[in-house]
C-alpha cells in the first residue's frame, strides 16, 4: 500500500530540532481537520487529570479512534498542532510524546508538528490537546 503523505525535510532547510518534518505532501485526496483533542474517555470523562504524561496516550488515542472512522491511519496525518500547559510541562511532554511516537511512526519519518506552550486549556484538569490535519482519500 503506497502511503498517501510523504514527509519531506528539503534540501536547505534548518536542521530539525526534534521528531518532526519540515514539510507533508499529500500525493491526493481531501482533507480532514481534526479539531483538538483531550484526554477523555468513550463518555467524556476526563482521564488522567493534571497528569500531562498519562494523558498524551490517550489524547493520541482519541485521534487515531477518529481517524480509524474516517478509514485512514497515523499514516494520513499531515500536520499536528500540540499544545501543552506550563512551560514545566516540556520535559514531559516530549517524554511521553516520543514514546507515543515510537508506536505510531516506527519508521522514524514524523508529520509536521507545531508545539505552543499555553496558560490554559478549556478545562483546567486537560494539560495537553492535540489538533491534525489528515489526508483522506478521493
Amino acid at each position: 500500500m503506497t502511503s498517501a503523505v510523504t514527509y519531506l525535510n528539503p534540501r536547505g532547510a534548518v536542521p530539525r530540532l526534534g521528531r518532526y518534518s519540515h514539510a507533508a505532501v499529500a500525493a491526493s485526496g481531501r482533507l480532514a481537520c481534526i479539531a483538538g483533542q483531550v484526554a477523555v474517555d468513550e463518555a467524556g470523562n476526563p482521564m488522567a487529570p493534571h497528569d500531562l504524561g498519562r494523558q498524551v496516550p490517550v489524547v493520541f488515542d482519541n485521534i487515531g479512534k477518529i481517524l480509524s472512522g474516517l478509514g485512514v491511519g497515523f499514516d494520513s496525518i499531515l500536520a499536528f498542532t500540540s499544545y501543552i500547559c506550563g512551560d514545566d510541562a516540556r520535559d514531559g511532554w516530549y517524554a511521553a510524546r516520543d514514546s507515543v511516537y515510537d508506536r505510531l511512526f516506527p519508521s522514524g519519518d514524523y508529520p509536521p508538528n507545531t508545539l505552543l506552550i499555553i496558560s490554559g486549556l478549556a478545562r483546567p484538569e486537560f494539560r495537553v490537546e492535540v489538533s491534525a490535519m489528515a489526508c483522506l482519500p478521493d
